[in-house]
């Protein structure tokens, strides 16, 4: 059988890694001459080593809690597992090679426009603007926004304090500041529209100049095709988590259960629509009740809480 998999993102290149492996003929079209994202703060939780246990070798820091800085309170949000910081480029590529040692095929430079022909399958792992999506014709997903900066900084013991910092906009998103060594990345996730200015008026405030400056679209919702030869994965089927945008573990779990019901589209289609959607539901509705808190009666919110960093319930 011969798979097609549209984008070399994590999520598409670890199905190519396993269905490679499975023994599967499986071709990668990426349209960038170069592997790996660069656009992303590399916070992953533990769970990521039950899918790639190589990746161990790439862990910088571990992140036990971040604080979130509301205008009157202050919380810390401790986890149950571990955020791990990697280098997301590194680790797309460690997942490219073990995809390579298996047998599959990627070819980069390979802007798709239609779908490619000769192929049993077909999966769409092209992130936000997913042309796979476009070509059978479903409806955009929502967006959010993310632009990433660093300003350098003189090596201080607390450059390597084990937590995340956050400042949540009434406009809903956050912005962050995560302390790597010699530097310091300060971000934002929000509402396409607003989110620049937002953003540009929290660094003039705080005097910060930031270099090397990145944005890119977090995809939201779910979206999977009822179609048994083509469908999605990941961040082409707005896979992302809706408190902080991470989407790297989410498309794992989505690509496992691919990988469990495959050939079989539809059976993965309803097996992750009922992992997923209760999830996602609950959690936004987790997102804005504590932003109402936060912003309206912050001493309600308990100063301390422990979570499980993947899924809020």
């Amino acid at each position: 059988m011969k798979i097609a998999i549209i984008g070399a993102g994590i999520s598409g290149l670890y199905l190519a890694w396993k269905l490679s492996k499975q023994g599967y003929q499986v071709t990668v079209f990426e349209k960038k001459e170069k592997i790996g994202k660069k656009c992303c703060s590399g916070l992953f939780s533990e769970k990521i080593l039950e899918f790639i246990p190589e990746s161990r070798k790439l862990i910088q820091k571990q992140i036990k809690s971040v604080l979130i800085h509301f205008s009157k309170k202050t919380l810390e949000v401790s986890f149950s597992k571990k955020i791990l910081l990697m280098d997301h480029f590194e680790l797309d590529n460690l997942v490219a090679d073990l995809a390579k040692s298996t047998g599959a095929k990627i070819s980069l430079g390979h802007p798709i426009i239609f779908l490619p022909k000769g192929f049993d399958r077909t999966i769409g792992c092209d992130g936000p603007n997913s042309v796979v999506r476009k070509n059978l014709g479903l409806s955009e997903l929502n967006y959010k926004l993310a632009i990433q900066g660093f300003a350098s900084a003189p090596f201080l013991k607390e450059n390597n304090r084990e937590l995340i910092e956050t400042w949540p906009q009434k406009q809903k998103g956050f912005i962050w500041k995560i302390s790597k060594g010699e530097k310091t990345e300060y971000g934002i996730i929000s509402n396409p529209k607003i989110a620049k200015s937002i953003f540009e008026n929290f660094l003039k405030r705080n005097n910060l100049y930031l270099n090397n400056m990145r944005a890119g679209l977090v995809p939201q919702g779910f979206l999977i095709p009822s179609d048994s030869k083509i469908t999605l994965c990941g961040d082409a089927a707005g896979l992302t988590k809706p408190w902080s945008g991470g989407g790297v573990v989410w498309g794992l779990i989505a690509a496992e259960i691919l990988l469990k019901n495959f050939p079989n589209f539809l059976e993965y289609r309803k097996e992750v629509k009922k992992f997923f959607l209760p999830k996602i539901l609950f959690s936004k509705i987790a997102v804005k009740l504590i932003y109402f808190l936060g912003f309206n009666f912050s001493w309600i919110l308990p100063k301390n809480v422990k979570i499980e960093s993947d899924f809020l319930i």
